[in-house]
């Protein structure tokens, strides 16, 4: 079932900034603890299970992706060569909705999310609405013509110049144009995932 409510109170309930925005890094710093929970009340030890369930739905709600999504990729994972949570890890970080994101060209992966759905952006030329899809090196994503005098990307172009993007990815703001240059490193994920826990999780069930 989708979650529709606060987005505050799952960063809160997982201790990290989910979605990218700082307001959600202020509400943090502001209330440090777990929803409904004062720094006074202890927190319910969790079993290893829980452990690893808790991190996984972080993750999914980090990426925006389903379940099924996730049990995909975990699936397709463990059929690479070598480590299957830096495989996983670079199939998040390469759906085309996160190399919006790292790009710069969204201010949240939610916002990605809607820009690709809405067919803001192209690959190699071509129209995709997926943000799922999986970019690989050497394609060009490019926002449309007809999307780039949007009003929406005013601001975002203009925080720009302050943004760093990771080495993978070329990035030229002025054109709106992002070839990816190659594969994202294990060290480009987020940060904050234990991605040991998550292939424990799905190794279980």
């Amino acid at each position: 079932m989708k979650y529709n409510g606060p987005k505050a109170k799952k960063c809160r309930r997982h201790g990290v900034n989910l979605y990218g925005s700082d307001k959600y890094d202020k509400i943090l710093q502001r209330k440090p603890n777990g929803p409904g929970k004062s720094p006074r009340d202890q927190q319910p030890r969790l079993s290893e299970y829980g452990t690893q369930l808790k991190e996984k739905q972080k993750v999914r709600d980090m990426y925006g992706i389903t379940e099924r999504q996730f049990r995909r990729m975990y699936d397709a994972a463990t059929t690479v060569t070598g480590q299957t949570g830096d495989a996983l890890k670079q199939m998040l970080e390469r759906r085309l909705d996160n190399v919006v994101y790292r790009a710069g060209f969204s201010m949240t992966r939610i916002q990605s999310r809607q820009f690709v759905g809405h067919g803001h952006f192209l690959v190699d030329g071509v129209r995709v609405t997926i943000p799922s899809f999986q970019v690989k090196p050497g394609q060009v994503v490019t926002v449309r013509t007809q999307s780039k005098s949007s009003p929406v990307f005013v601001p975002i172009l203009a925080s720009h110049e302050k943004y760093l993007p990771p080495q993978w990815l070329k990035v030229d703001s002025k054109a709106m144009r992002i070839e990816v240059a190659g594969i994202p490193k294990p060290e480009d994920a987020e940060r904050a995932v234990e991605m040991r826990q998550i292939i424990e999780f799905y190794s279980r069930n």
